[in-house]
Formats: C-alpha cells, structure tokens, sequence
C-alpha cells in the first residue's frame, strides 16, 4: 500500500524543495553550491543550468543524475508509484551485495516488494513473482535482475514520460532555458 508523502525520507523531500530553489537561483547568481547527501559541492553554472534539460535525453540520464533521481522519486511519491523507484535502488544495492549477507536482503526484498503481501508491492505478473521466489531460495547477485528490468521497463515506458510532462519538470526547464 502507498503510504504517499511521509514514506519518502525526510531528506529527500528537502532535497527536491532544495533542487527547485537551486535550478531557479541559478538563473540569478554567479556563485554556485549544491548539497547532495549532506555534502556541499561546488558546481559551475554551466552545468547546473544545464542538468535539468540532460534529463530529457534519455532515462539513464536521468537516473544517473543525483539530483535527477532525487526529483524523480519525489514526483513518483505524488504519483502514488514511489514503490518502483525503491524497488529499482533495493535491487541495485542488492547486486553491491557481499555473497554472505544476499540471503538476508534478498528475504527483505522479497518481503517488501514482491510478496503477495507486501506493503510496497510492484506490478509484476505472475510468471516473473515465481521466477524471483525460485531465485531467492538460493540467491545470487542477479535474484532480482528480471524483476528490475521489467519494473525499469514500466518506468521508462510510463513514469518518464509522464515525470518530462509534469509541472515539476516543465517549469525547470522552462527557467533553463530561458537563462
């Protein structure tokens, strides 16, 4: 079940208000930082104004953007679907995994996202849910590699384009290009 704005962690819902601040001061100032993940970092102006419209080339980009990704999972909580990005970053961290600790993350995930009680259940069908529970009995680096890769699919096919089409999104890159 979604548990909408108060399932996204505090930090990022401070981080997404930050993103919307930063893109829309750096139209105005000469001198840049950003805070990613409690850091500080210096970013030339250039490519801070710039990063917002790299989003629209490609989904990849966009995930592989910090700020990017932050702004995604904030817009997929007000989409009620913010169970598909966790579930996509649970996966990643999961192939990170040392072989000793997979039976236990792989259960967690399990639990958490493919179970048929699940509280942040992911659309998958039904051939991929017994495919994923078969890898869990015995799991390796790539348990849930099906699983990401259709939830990734549906993301980029649905969310994306949506996320590129949202308020959020057009009024950033409104005021990039405009600068």
């Amino acid at each position: 079940m979604c548990r909408g704005l108060e399932s996204l962690p505090i930090t990022c819902l401070e981080r997404a208000k930050e993103l919307k601040a930063l893109f829309g001061s750096l139209l105005q100032k000469s001198d840049h930082s950003i805070a990613c993940t409690g850091q500080t970092k210096k970013c030339d102006k250039l490519r801070c104004i710039n990063e917002p419209l790299k989003w629209k080339e490609s989904f990849e980009k966009l995930l592989s953007s910090q700020n990017g990704l932050c702004l995604f999972r904030a817009f997929l909580v007000s989409e009620f679907s913010e169970e598909n990005i966790a579930f996509y970053l649970a996966c990643e961290d999961y192939r990170a995994t040392k072989p000793s600790k997979l039976a236990t993350k792989a259960k967690k995930i399990y639990d958490e996202f493919i179970g048929s009680d699940a509280p942040r259940e992911v659309n998958l069908d039904h051939v991929t849910k017994a495919i994923i529970k078969e890898n869990t009995e015995h799991p390796s680096q790539s348990s849930f590699d099906l699983a990401q890769s259709k939830i990734y699919t549906l993301m980029e096919k649905d969310c994306y384009p949506r996320f590129l089409k949202s308020s959020m999104y057009l009024e950033l890159s409104r005021k990039t290009r405009a600068s």
